[in-house]
């Protein structure tokens, strides 16, 4: 028989005969390249993200908005050949009208456009869900701004007869609100008037805003005058889209890196640790005439079968998960669903067997080095004096002898007792920071919905009910306007009110600095609908007012300082009082008592009502809106819900924290099992001198739960630093800084599970072999290796 031949029997031999072993190193293996996939796509995609998903969609360098009254479809068309244009794409025609939908009570102005296909030469519409409009009784709605599912059905109040569509699919991008067919747009539109008209250009020059400012300016002059009534350049897009992704890089990055130290370590663990397991057997094939070099070609391979099996459906496993993962973090990022890059599906699969090969290759060429005798005295003869004081030491401990017994064996065997706790100690971090992150979120989200605060939300200007007259824009009838004395008397003569208060927007510069800031003004006591604050305290009168964070770090104040604001020749000075959580207008907000600000007659008010408590909020509303109808204005229910962007994080932490537990497990469970196979002879004595099978599996378990809850103890420390360095991170990202509060989330009813999550994880990694140990027969055992 031939060395070739020999060899591969018992290659071939060892797989099939140590089964349990193969299949946990397969499944191992696959776990663990699922995780590095997903981990090193979300590294990547994090690169970027907008660049990159720009160029995937061929996104508009400009997109502008022609008035239909004013230009005619073939003039819009010429300015596609304006110098410097590299692509275009329309004209497509464009209106806004009034949509209802599902069982609000009013309808909201939204921009339809008639497109015929998703695709095209710039601009190609990312589906998120569902598929495009086949005819013209469907629509596509944009799913960023308003919430749609595939299925409802969105009906236009405004537009002849009207129509009632079915959402076939849904878009993540920052462009219309709705897609309709160019037929059912002109449909659409009411007699006697034209649509607007929209295109999209791409430039050669476009990377800074002088250049898009010459752009947009040669596509103007290409038209009449007036005629281009829009033109967004995608630089203001891209910023907004940075500092987003900017925000959750650091989430993202960490619970990948977290993936891949865990994939690395636990191969690394299982593998090395299944090799050396067969160190007697290797004595053997040493003493039957096989040279060491043979030996460790033999071990290797046998590492690689098992190994390579789980790369393949680790992969084929990993790329389908991608696609819901990446979809998640593009919600995140707010740039819609990216793939996988390419080189991941190769370096994935080739570093996870290198380190499969490498770590095999290591206690492999120790046991090759051998003389044959010591390897077969591998197992049967203890080293003098190891573990011995240990021994001694534990089993003076007033607890049952199998409890005893597991701690000494655990203390006895340092090396394969100090590999399984990394992993679990790994998989405690992520459980930790995930709880944790969760749990920040849900404040965060909660903090963020108090800028609209109360129950119910009324508005003094009523929404169109006429339609649009000739020359008026598209879907802009004639609305009603209330003077908010009258709407805040209607509310206040509702049964069911408890409190209230106004607010209108406006805008004003600030002394000294170029620039202008968003200002909110409140009517009335709003102390108990105020902002979350960071520090400081609600603004009390005239003369004091709060900031988000972003505010503070650009003008360079602080809370006490004094600004003054100027808008239409007047100014007014305010005190800075308190510090809220806002990311609004890159955190140029403020917000003061309305006395502080002149008085301005143009101005949409919104009050904020809170009800008495077992208030029919539904009927109050109905009642609140029969008595607003007169006089114009509008009530309707108010709620913050949860965004998007905080259920996909939700979403990605809980697909990594079980991926995290699921690897920790396999690798509990292999290192038990190679750990009772190598002590089964000591175990056949124990059974053999009385030890019952609940008595093994007490002994088994005690040692692993000791480095559970060992693992549990560092662990959830760990995942604690990580969420008070990654939190405040995305808040710097975001612009603004994190409540206290909001990260104050570790209390005692939370740290006591997590510190035994550790111990969990081990005690369910181990409970199978345990079990096999348990009904193990004596002498089986005794006669074993």
């Amino acid at each position: 028989m031939s060395d070739r031949s020999a060899l591969g029997k018992v290659v071939r031999a060892g797989v099939g005969r140590r089964r349990a072993q193969t299949v946990v190193m397969a499944l191992t293996t696959m776990l663990a390249v699922v995780a590095a996939v997903l981990g090193t796509g979300l590294i990547v995609a994090s690169r970027g993200p907008f660049d990159r998903a720009f160029a995937a969609h061929r996104g508009a360098h400009l997109t502008a908005r022609f008035d239909g009254s004013r230009v005619t479809r073939a003039q819009v068309a010429a300015t596609a050949r304006v110098p410097g244009l590299i692509a275009s794409a329309g004209p497509y025609p464009l209106l806004t009208a009034l949509v209802h939908w599902r069982d609000d009570p009013e309808s909201a102005p939204l921009t339809v456009v008639g497109r015929p296909s998703a695709g095209g030469p710039v601009g190609v519409v990312d589906l998120a869900q569902g598929r495009w409009v086949a005819g013209p009784g469907e629509v596509v709605v944009n799913g960023t701004g308003v919430p749609f599912e595939v299925g409802d059905r969105v009906t236009f109040t405004d537009a002849p007869g009207r129509p009632s569509l079915r959402v076939v699919g849904l878009t993540r991008s920052a462009g219309p609100d709705l897609f309709v067919t160019p037929d059912r747009l002109a449909a659409l539109t009411p007699p006697g008037t034209a649509p607007d008209l929209q295109m999209l250009y791409r430039f050669a020059h476009a990377g800074t805003d002088a250049a898009m400012a010459r752009n947009r300016a040669a596509i103007g002059a290409a038209v009449p005058h007036g005629a281009m009534t829009e033109a967004d350049s995608y630089l203001t897009l891209k910023k907004d889209a940075e500092r987003t992704a900017g925000t959750f890089v650091p989430f993202i990055v960490a619970f990948a890196v977290l993936a891949l130290c865990m994939s690395v370590l636990t191969i690394a663990v299982v593998v090395s640790g299944s090799v050396g397991a067969a160190t007697r057997r290797i004595g053997v094939l040493k003493a039957v005439g096989f040279t060491p070099a043979q030996v460790v070609r033999a071990y290797v391979a046998q590492a690689l079968i098992p190994a390579t099996v789980g790369t393949v459906l680790g992969m084929l496993l990993g790329n389908a998960l991608a696609v819901p993962v990446l979809r998640d973090q593009g919600t995140v990022y707010g740039t819609g669903s990216t793939t996988l890059a390419g080189w991941v599906d190769v370096a994935v699969p080739v570093a996870a067997l290198v380190v499969v090969a490498v770590t095999a290759l290591v206690p492999a060429l120790r046991a090759g080095r051998l003389r044959a005798v010591e390897a077969l005295a591998v197992g049967r003869t203890r080293r003098p004096g190891r573990g011995r004081g240990i021994q001694w030491l534990m089993a003076r401990l007033p607890v049952p002898r199998p409890v005893s017994l597991g701690l000494a064996a655990t203390a006895a065997r340092p090396a394969p007792s100090a590999t399984m706790p990394a992993a679990v100690v790994l998989a405690a971090v992520g459980v930790t920071f995930g709880a944790g992150l969760a749990l920040s979120l849900d404040r965060i989200q909660h903090g963020l919905n108090r800028d609209t605060p109360g129950d119910v939300a009324v508005g003094n200007i009523a929404a169109p009910s006429e339609p649009a007259g000739p020359g008026e824009t598209p879907g802009a009838g004639r609305s009603k306007t209330a003077d908010p004395a009258d709407v805040a008397a209607a509310i206040r003569a509702q049964p069911g009110t408890r409190r209230f208060f106004g607010t209108y927007e406006t805008t004003a510069s600030l002394a000294g600095l170029a620039g202008e800031t968003t200002v909110i003004a409140y009517t009335g006591d709003s102390a108990w609908g105020s902002y979350q604050l960071v520090t400081g305290r609600w603004f009390h009168g005239a003369g004091e007012a709060v900031v988000p964070s972003g505010f503070l770090s650009t003008t360079g104040t602080r809370l006490g300082d004094t600004v003054t604001l100027v808008s239409d020749g007047h100014r007014a000075t305010v005190r800075l009082v308190g510090e809220v959580l806002s990311p609004r207008e890159v955190g140029m907000l403020m917000l003061t008592d309305a006395s502080s600000l002149p008085p301005t007659s143009d101005k949409f008010v919104t009050f904020a009502v809170q009800l008495k408590p077992g208030t029919d909020r539904a009927a109050y509303v109905g009642r609140l809106n029969a008595a607003l109808a007169p006089i114009g204005g509008s009530a309707m229910p108010q709620g913050g819900g949860v965004s998007a962007t905080i259920i996909a994080m939700d979403t990605l932490a809980g697909t990594f924290t079980f991926l995290l537990i699921a690897v920790a497990g396999l690798g509990v469970f292999n290192t038990v099992v190679l750990d009772t196979r190598d002590r089964v002879h000591a175990l056949g004595v124990l059974k053999a001198v009385g030890m019952s099978p609940r008595q093994t599996i007490i002994m088994v378990l005690t040692g692993v739960g000791a480095i559970g809850l060992c693992a549990g103890a560092i662990g959830v420390p760990g995942g604690m630093a990580l969420h008070t360095w990654v939190l405040p991170v995305m808040g710097r990202a975001a612009g603004t800084r994190i409540p206290s509060a909001d990260l104050a989330v570790y209390d005692l009813r939370l740290v006591l599970p997590l510190l035994f999550g550790g111990l969990v994880i081990a005690l369910a990694g181990a409970l199978i072999p345990a079990g096999w140990a348990a009904r193990a027969r004596t002498a089986t055992a005794l006669r074993a290796e």
